[in-house]
């Protein structure tokens, strides 16, 4: 007599009732055999984003823009250093440069053309194409893990300013907590706060991201102030439950130019550019997400947006530091107006 196998002899046939769902009531039973894995998503389940997908137009003013960053980044030749000392290089980022050519950039005093004494040059963080402002970038490994981790556990605090176009706020400051994606065509997408650990397509999942706002001038109006550090309770608190409702607003301030400081608590990709689109009044230029094309007759040929300050504890000396860039001139110019 032909002898099987131990495990195909305990293992019911396909279909058929397990020893343990037999002995089940035949309710029971049924349930128990249409009893699915509910843990990934299926088809049509996945959240749904609260901003909208980039505008049709954003296309071939982005292929533009990413070719002139292209040229300009090939003989960028001289980065702006703000400090530097023997461990790491604080460098102003020009708007319209990609990052990577702050590496070859650097004045011959923080990059050696010896191979023996040339240090090792790493990014410690990022910055968009067209986003102007500070950057890090450490000269070993050592420094190099040591501030990626601070970036990454948000201990570096950073203030941003964007010049926007929209309807004005009604708030001074405000903090606004959200969820953030990728949509299934691969765009950055603001989501619901409810909606933060849930799974996208691709196998992401929705991470949460919040920013804290202070209007410093709308149309010429307000007064320019240094960062300053938050207090929880003189700020408005906004918590993403749904689609941004259509702004309002009368036509003579609909077109309002707002000069505002972001603070962003955590550190996700477009993070300022996406919450900004979603309060009412995207970036200029950041036609991405909604910004205006053009302005007083001239194309934008970038968005308005820049790194102002870096403030953590230096990763040799242990001592506090703070770093702030010169201003960029749509900042200056507005700044001017101000009264």
């Amino acid at each position: 007599m032909t002898k099987l196998p131990l495990s195909l002899l305990l293992s019911p046939p396909a279909g058929a009732a397990t020893p343990l769902r037999s002995l089940l009531p035949p309710a029971r039973r049924l349930a128990a055999m249409l009893a699915v894995d509910t843990t990934a998503p299926v088809s049509g389940e996945y959240p749904s984003p609260v901003s909208p997908p980039y505008p049709a137009a954003s296309k071939d003013v982005e292929l533009r823009r990413a070719m002139t960053a292209s040229a300009r980044s090939g003989v960028f030749t001289s980065a702006d250093v703000v400090f530097e000392d023997e461990w790491l290089s604080v460098v102003n980022k020009p708007a319209g440069v990609y990052c990577d050519a702050l590496l070859t950039a650097l004045p011959s005093s923080a990059a050696s053309e010896d191979s023996a004494t040339k240090p090792n040059l790493h990014l410690a963080n990022r910055l968009d194409r067209d986003t102007s402002g500070l950057m890090i970038i450490t000269k070993c490994n050592k420094v190099a893990g040591k501030l990626v981790k601070a970036f990454t556990d948000h201990k570096v605090k950073k203030t941003y300013l964007a010049l926007c176009i929209g309807c004005p706020p009604t708030w001074e400051k405000i903090k606004i907590c959200s969820g953030h994606g990728r949509s299934k065509h691969g765009a950055w997408r603001v989501y619901a706060m409810p909606d933060v650990g849930r799974s996208l397509p691709g196998g992401s999942v929705v991470r949460d991201m919040s920013t804290q706002f202070e209007v410093l001038g709308v149309d010429g109006k307000g007064q320019f102030r240094e960062p300053s550090s938050f207090c929880t309770d003189d700020i408005d608190l906004i918590t993403v439950q749904e689609k941004a409702a259509d702004k309002t607003c009368n036509d003579d301030v609909k077109d309002s130019v707002i000069l505002v400081r972001a603070y962003p608590q955590s550190g996700r990709t477009h993070q300022i550019r996406l919450h900004c689109q979603y309060l009412g009044f995207p970036i200029r230029g950041d036609v991405k997400y909604g910004g205006v094309i053009e302005w007083n007759g001239l194309e934008c040929d970038g968005h308005t947006l820049h790194a102002e300050s870096l403030s953590f504890v230096h990763p040799i000396t242990g001592l506090p530091v703070t770093f702030q860039s010169p201003l960029p001139s749509w900042a200056k110019d507005f700044i001017s107006t101000m009264e």
